[in-house]
């Protein structure tokens, strides 16, 4: 694979975004380090474009007539490489490098066969009835069972682009579409390394829940849920003005039975998954979380903590680079914790010929602490790789559905 061409731009008018993107991927595309005929196009627009999603995408099929293959969604921001849009008209565009019969676009209208697959870019409805189901099942089509991507994000129209011109049922239905699951599957052929990044850190030991009754745990290690919860947040339920604004603040992060969700160094592991505090019970002395429970699980409580957010991000782009650079382990293992630049050029052969990155609503530079910080931080790490992606109402990874948390994949050359 060569790098894949990308663009990005932002105008109130759509057709002005377009024809801004349209240059950059052109110019990029007469490149010899870019590739010149990608038949696969990755697209993400904000919600103020949603309602033109059909005439956009009509247009840019037009004018990129050797691209046969769409794939994308609408979010409340979108991410690029350095640069975040956030409430604002923007678009961007990845024309990606894979050869035809490494890929396949799915939908609800044109299904993904069982077990063609090894992996998933997956973007889906949230209002979509069972979805953790219909992931599961996702999950089970391909046969490492990962899955990778997010929630559609919208104050309009919850759009998702997938058609291609091997299926007449996509192209019969315009490409544009609305509810369920869709996205692009990828052979084994395609090198892909992916992971999450967490953006909570533990404020308390992790325990096991050893009693539970659907969405509240009433026990942790033998104890009375809630007591335990007001002994760790030093709060008291006698007064309440001081109590309710520690406990909407506070998370939990839930881990499968007989498995450690927190790390040596203190942060949480990526099969963690974060959910809120959604009620308390006083009668049963338990803690209602916005998840199903079952005995044996472990559960931490936590916060959204913008240092911890940061390093475990920069975290798992040193882990990337190291899986691309492994004879240079140890010295870029210490600097991808400092802020000293990375060396951009991979040394071992290997390289990104390009990546997704997917992100919680509630992250993004706010979070960071500017605006675009979070993709800078990725920009920082990664060096200057093609990257596209969006802001999303909930991230997939493996057949989970994360919050807070970012998924960056990277589609890795020889």
């Amino acid at each position: 694979m060569k790098l894949f061409p990308y663009g990005h731009a932002t105008h109130p008018q759509w057709r002005m975004a377009a024809g801004l993107v349209l240059a950059q991927l052109r110019a990029q595309m007469t490149l010899p380090d870019y590739a010149s005929e990608p038949r696969l196009a990755l697209v993400y627009i904000t919600d103020h474009y949603a309602h033109e999603a059909q005439a956009l995408l009509d247009h840019l099929r037009q004018e990129l007539p050797q691209v046969t293959d769409w794939a994308g969604t609408v979010g409340v921001g979108i991410a690029v490489n350095n640069a975040e849009y956030f409430d604002e008209p923007a678009l961007a565009v990845m024309l990606c490098d894979v050869p035809p019969a490494h890929y396949r676009v799915f939908s609800g209208v044109s299904p993904l066969p069982a077990d063609w697959a090894d992996a998933a870019l997956v973007h889906a409805d949230p209002a979509t009835p069972e979805l953790a189901e219909l992931m599961t099942e996702m999950a089970g089509r391909t046969q490492q069972g990962y899955l990778f991507g997010g929630l559609t994000s919208s104050r309009t129209r919850s759009v998702q682009f997938a058609l291609s011109t091997d299926q007449p049922q996509s192209v019969a239905s315009g490409g544009v579409l609305e509810g369920g699951l869709s996205g692009v599957a990828f052979a084994p052929q395609v090198g892909l390394l992916s992971r999450v990044t967490q953006g909570c850190q533990p404020i308390a030991p992790e325990r096991e829940i050893t009693e539970a009754d659907k969405h509240v745990v009433l026990k942790l290690n033998g104890e009375p849920a809630l007591d335990v919860m007001l002994n760790d947040l030093k709060i008291s339920l006698s007064e309440p003005q001081k109590a309710i604004p520690v406990v909407r603040a506070t998370l939990v992060g839930l881990s499968p039975a007989g498995q450690a969700g927190v790390g040596r160094a203190g942060n949480l592991g990526s099969d963690v998954l974060v959910r809120h505090i959604v009620g308390l019970d006083p009668m049963r002395q338990g803690v209602a979380v916005a998840e199903h429970l079952e005995p044996g699980m472990r559960l931490t409580f936590c916060k959204r903590d913008v240092q911890a957010a940061r390093a475990d991000l920069v975290r798992v782009c040193a882990e990337i680079r190291e899986e691309l650079e492994p004879e240079m382990l140890s010295i870029e293992a210490v600097h991808a914790l400092s802020d000293d630049p990375l060396p951009t050029v991979p040394q071992a052969g290997k390289r990104i010929a390009g990546a997704v990155y997917v992100s919680c609503t509630g992250r993004g530079g706010p979070h960071f602490g500017g605006p675009s910080a979070e993709l800078q931080i990725i920009r920082h790490a990664l060096g200057d790789v093609p990257l596209v992606g969006f802001f999303a109402a909930g991230e997939i990874a493996r057949h989970h559905l994360y919050g807070y948390t970012g998924v960056l994949t990277v589609f890795v050359s020889d």
